[in-house]
């Protein structure tokens, strides 16, 4: 009897373990049905607000992820402040930091979606370019299900005003800039699960790509576009079917701004700017106004939206230390070649020699270093601001070091000034007659730039030859009265 109950109790026991162990394998395999079935799917914690939404991507790995991730911010807090009736979604691969995704999230009232990077198939073209490796997650809008239409935007765009009605455009629709190529900064899309999959299938087939990037591969996915009617928007507010080019006012190439110093796009609303010019000159570097006169633009509407606490404390900072350079050099007023020993004549002359290459290198490094101390994304005015401060700053290091005339040294620096007076002037009738006035201005500094070069030259000379060095190890020193007679 005993022998019974014990034998009962085990089996009872063995089929609590079984049956845990059915449990345990069970989740293993959903486990791994779900992480398999992750790839290709997007995971957000908010919950859609609007049939429609005006979407972007992020992602990592290029040097340049933290200005994307402003520019970005930068728009959203545009489209937010002109009240359009949709959500604003960030597609947003899994290694964006954290901060970044909460602040989209709590500060900009972005809906962030998680994805995992789309592997690119044509990063071994010759033609490939590296910082377009990860474009192609852009595909994951058709995936945004939740939506009626998608606007999927780069972070280079700027919008004037409310562009609600591209939501009434149909499957997909596309802005030519190049007579013949739409453009992928902006389109729209109808969500679909099966356009999506197809999509990655012919990623995987390896599907004919001229740049190797999203635009090529989406100017070969849609290649009738060219034949398809214009979009314009039903007054009834109704949907349209099948795809359409939209008209150029809605994507505005910077470009045409720049050759006349107005817009003249007579088709569309002109309703946003794009930025696709070289990767250095986009709108949101410091650098890029004046060179580019629509940043100044860029960055007065990141003023009034996201502003620039970020960069303030760089600035003071780099404010105070290059007012402190200043400072210090008036008061001490050192002088390097006093730190030399007089070896002989042929050893004097090597070292006249190469303090003179070390003078004209702390003068070159003077207008070259404050250059990548600035914040990149600082507005345009405060980083020329801070640039020419520490520009200033480190000429006078090299000025009171080997006792230079000021002047000379401080031409190029009031050169960069007249430069960028030239630049913004706004008398100009258009572009080409600024362009040629920046020239003229290039063309007749560079004698006054060969003269300071010359000046500054000589007087390193007269400063090394009349400068009393100390006297060598063993020598006694000169007399009292041998300064005054050489």
């Amino acid at each position: 009897m005993v022998w019974r109950e014990k034998q009962k109790s085990g089996s009872s026991g063995s089929g609590v373990v079984l049956k845990l162990l059915l449990m345990f394998l069970a989740f293993v395999e959903t486990t791994a049905g779900a992480a398999a079935e992750y790839k290709n799917e997007i995971v957000s914690l908010r919950q859609p607000r609007h049939k429609n939404a005006y979407a972007t991507m992020m992602y990592m790995g290029t040097p340049r992820d933290y200005e994307f991730y402003v520019a970005t911010r930068v728009m959203i807090r545009s489209l937010v402040n002109l009240g359009v009736d949709a959500d604003i979604v960030v597609i947003a691969s899994l290694d964006v930091p954290l901060r970044w995704v909460r602040a989209l999230e709590e500060e900009d009232r972005a809906r962030v979606v998680r994805v995992e990077n789309l592997k690119n198939p044509y990063k071994d073209q010759r033609n490939f370019n590296k910082r377009f490796k990860l474009t192609l997650n852009k595909l994951y809008a058709w995936n945004l299900l939740d939506y009626d239409r998608v606007v999927m935007l780069d972070a280079d765009n700027l919008f004037l005003q409310k562009t609600d009605e591209l939501f009434q455009c149909g499957q997909f629709c596309a802005v030519f800039i190049n007579p013949c190529i739409f453009h992928t900064g902006l389109f729209v899309l109808q969500p679909s699960k099966a356009v999506f999959n197809n999509l990655l299938h012919e990623l995987e087939t390896g599907r004919e790509n001229s740049d190797g990037a999203d635009q090529g591969f989406l100017v070969s996915y849609f290649p009738d576009l060219l034949d398809e009617p214009m979009f314009h928007p039903p007054a009834n507010g109704s949907k349209l079917d099948g795809s359409y080019r939209l008209p150029l006012g809605y994507q505005m190439d910077a470009s045409y701004y720049y050759l006349k110093l107005r817009w003249s796009v007579p088709c569309g609303p002109n309703s946003i700017i794009t930025f696709p010019s070289a990767p250095w000159m986009k709108p949101w570097y410091w650098w890029a106004w004046p060179v580019l006169p629509l940043g100044l633009k860029w960055h007065e509407n990141r003023r009034q939206t996201l502003g620039y606490g970020d960069e303030m404390t760089m600035v003071l900072i780099q404010s105070v230390l290059y007012l402190g350079v200043i400072a210090v050099t008036q008061l001490a007023r050192p002088s390097i070649p006093k730190l030399c020993y007089r070896r002989g004549d042929k050893n004097v002359s090597l070292i006249q020699t190469g303090l003179k290459l070390i003078a004209i290198w702390c003068i070159l490094a003077a207008y070259i270093i404050p250059f990548f101390l600035v914040p990149r994304t600082l507005h345009t005015v405060l980083g020329w601001s801070l640039y020419l401060l520490g520009s200033f700053a480190l000429s006078s290091v090299a000025v009171n070091s080997f006792l230079l005339p000021m002047l000379p040294v401080m031409v190029p620096w009031l050169l960069i000034v007249g430069t960028l007076l030239v630049m913004t002037c706004p008398w100009y009738s258009d572009g080409i007659v600024r362009a040629l006035s920046v020239f003229g201005y290039a063309f007749c500094s560079a004698p006054v730039l060969w003269v300071s070069f010359s000046r500054i030259v000589s007087s390193l000379q007269v400063s090394l030859e009349r400068e009393t060095f100390f006297p060598r190890l063993g020598e006694s020193p000169p007399p009292p009265g041998f300064n005054k007679l050489y």
